[in-house]
């Protein structure tokens, strides 16, 4: 699925802190480091609409052109961190992969249909969770999985041990039960709701011991 995963151009990072990311961001770059694979770790910085396009999009793997590089290297976004009012990314983390190892990714369930429990008077939609972890090749990681909910009735429930993995040989590893998606009366689903965790993760590569530098940390106490 990702032999043409999309490129992101990127340019190597001479100065590294704070002070000097802030100044790329004016400039329209968005900071980000490569790391993994016992290869040194590369700060970088990417066009930043270009970049937040596709990671807004829900792309997990990507091939990195860094300028001077023989070739691109396949990399799986492993994590990105958020101004403090959580609406612009200001820091990625790509880890370097190759497209069969075997990683853990979170993947987004669209959900398909007109649940014929929505005809109920009162029934609606309720989504706990809009997430599953998988386990499962880098070729293989798909930006969705789709999920069927034409038959899902009052009071029944989706769970993830429901949802067809798109590949045979991808593992579940979220808890089988974690509800993906129930049709619901209102009045109980306003109780629900002060209940309802969400869980988000980022991907995290099998294997892979943390190779990150000093300054992502700083990145991250911005």
């Amino acid at each position: 699925m990702h032999e043409n995963a999309t490129i992101l151009e990127a340019s190597p990072r001479e100065r590294l802190g704070s002070r000097y990311s802030r100044r790329l961001r004016t400039q329209g770059r968005l900071p980000a480091i490569v790391y993994g694979h016992k290869i040194e770790p590369t700060p970088i910085s990417l066009d930043r609409t270009d970049a937040c396009l596709h990671i807004e999009a829900g792309e997990k793997v990507f091939r990195i052109a860094i300028d001077g590089a023989a070739e691109p290297q396949v990399v799986l976004l492993k994590e990105i961190q958020f101004d403090y009012l959580g609406s612009n990314i200001v820091h990625a983390d790509f880890a370097r992969v190759d497209l069969n190892e075997r990683v853990h990714t979170r993947v987004h369930i669209d959900l398909i249909g007109e649940a014929v429990g929505l005809k109920d008077i009162g029934a609606i939609l309720m989504r706990p969770h809009n997430e599953i972890e998988i386990e499962c090749r880098v070729a293989d990681i798909p930006d969705s999985i789709e999920a069927d909910i034409s038959s899902l009735e009052l009071n029944q429930t989706l769970t993830a041990a429901q949802i067809a993995l798109p590949v045979d040989d991808m593992k579940l590893l979220s808890d089988a039960g974690t509800a993906i998606a129930q049709i619901v009366l209102q009045a109980a689903a306003k109780s629900a709701e002060a209940e309802e965790v969400e869980v988000e993760g980022e991907p995290e590569v099998l294997g892979d011991a943390d190779e990150k530098t000093e300054e992502t940390k700083e990145e991250k106490s911005e």
